[in-house]
């Protein structure tokens, strides 16, 4: 198992471990037949990240160290360019494409700064669903129940998820459209941070939403997702890329919008572990404002609506697939297509009118957020169910699908930035606690979520 990002770098200074060592490590967990990286990952790296991490380790014997994260092994979701590689977006559509001539920016900053791509990591094919089941390549079980048939890690980006928390890699490398970097971190008991979209260049990134994909890290702790964002942001040199401080809960007023949109229908688990993380806030001296459920109601409506119909991502996955269904429509997952096809019918002037009601959504939630650090509530309505319930009909795979996306994609169409943070108790089944905010505020949602993330590891006996 790979520990926090700091305690790797410290033991890879002091001597104590080198970057082959942990990629050796890495390879070994992948290849563990106990363990599920023959579905979380599409591709493995193995000759290369063994060469970069001998790479690695001659440069930190000469004085070099290109930043934290140096000669730590990650792992990429593949929708990502990595250079003579072919992109397959987790489809079979694309598997005969040509290999990417360069890498993407998030893969080449990440490169840049040393760390070490071991594989690329399994996606709900084109990243179109938060279930996380793909039946092209397969589906990775969540870590916390493998047994029979085992329970869904959650999507798009559930290979990324997996490879974190089975202790392949120490960070993988998601997407978030719509909640695929936090409900699979969610589920599956990890971290995870959704920046604002403009922060990280999606260049070389196969694309969804152009309005709403954005670039984000799923690892251990709040902490290490915040090493990584730097990275990806370029946020000054990378050589001194380290997480923001943590806020004291007890500096904190936090905004629980109790929406029915946003609170109905949520598992008793997942209801009790987010009531009782609000308790463990209290008392560690957080203010909790809970405005009228009526001035909460009407925006997180009108949000919500903008989902209706595809929303902006039917029209805009139709403009990219439109030449590729036309003559591949057959290889496609039938409930990708499907939510792919209604994007024909979407006229100029409803897209137009998405940007706009958007808009009035995102100063809807700055009103409601007016002094105050952040807005939380639950990751997901409900616990992660057995693949079987997800995959026994199209029906069923709907609802959930629709169920786990309501929370988190509230963050996208406000154009914001969120983390999420386990809440439940050691041994109970993982829940995430969303801690969000408005665009750029991504440092500050840092902060608070790395308080948040500490005073549960103390109170709730959560593993960091």
């Amino acid at each position: 198992m790979f520990g926090p990002i700091s305690l790797l770098a410290s033991e890879l200074s002091a001597g104590r471990t080198t970057s082959r060592k942990l990629v050796e490590t890495a390879l070994a967990r992948i290849a563990d037949p106990k363990l599920e990286g023959s579905r979380a990952f599409m591709k493995v790296y193995s000759d290369a990240a063994l060469a970069e991490a001998d790479a690695s380790d001659r440069l930190r014997a000469l004085g070099v160290v290109r930043s934290p994260v140096e000669g730590i092994p990650i792992s990429v979701k593949d929708l990502y360019d990595v250079c003579g590689d072919v992109t397959r977006a987790g489809s079979v559509a694309l598997a005969s494409d040509p290999p990417a001539k360069a890498d993407a920016t998030a893969v080449a900053r990440l490169r840049a700064a040393g760390a070490v791509i071991v594989g690329r990591t399994v996606t709900v094919e084109f990243a179109f669903g938060g279930v996380g089941l793909n039946p092209h390549y397969g589906t990775p079980k969540n870590p916390y129940d493998r047994a029979s048939g085992g329970r869904i890690p959650g999507g798009s980006s559930a290979g990324a998820a997996v490879s974190v928390a089975d202790g392949m890699v120490a960070m993988g490398l998601g997407s978030d459209t719509r909640g695929s970097v936090r409900i699979p971190a969610g589920l599956c008991g990890i971290a995870g941070f959704k920046p604002t979209q403009r922060r990280i260049p999606r260049d070389g990134c196969f694309p969804l939403s152009y309005t709403l994909d954005s670039v984000g890290p799923l690892a251990r702790s709040i902490g290490c997702c915040a090493v990584y964002d730097a990275i990806l942001a370029a946020d000054g040199a990378a050589s001194s890329a380290a997480a923001p401080p943590a806020l004291k809960p007890s500096s904190l007023r936090l905004l629980v919008p109790r929406a029915s949109l946003l609170f109905a229908d949520l598992q008793p688990a997942v209801s009790d572990a987010f009531e009782r993380a609000l308790d463990v806030l209290r008392a560690a001296g957080a203010t909790l404002v809970e405005p009228p459920a009526a001035e909460v109601e009407t925006v997180i409506a009108r949000a919500h609506a903008l989902y209706s119909g595809g929303g902006f991502a039917a029209p805009e996955a139709w403009q990219i697939h439109r030449a590729r269904f036309a003559a591949q429509k057959h290889l496609y997952d039938p409930r990708v297509a499907v939510r792919i096809a209604p994007g024909e019918a979407c006229s100029a002037a409803d897209y137009v009118q998405l940007g706009f009601d958007r808009n009035l959504v995102i100063k809807g939630i700055e009103a409601l957020m007016q002094g105050c650090d952040a807005m939380v509530l639950p990751t997901c309505a409900i616990t992660a169910p057995t693949i079987a319930e997800a995959d026994s009909s199209d029906a069923a795979y709907g609802a959930l699908n629709l169920l786990l996306l309501r929370n988190t994609g509230l963050i996208n169409i406000i154009d914001g930035c969120a983390a999420t943070v386990p809440c439940n108790r050691l041994g109970e089944a993982p829940v995430g606690f969303m801690v969000a905010g408005l665009a750029m505020s991504d440092k500050h949602i840092l902060s608070v979520a790395q308080g948040i993330e500490a005073a549960f590891a103390e109170a709730l006996a959560v593993p960091l």
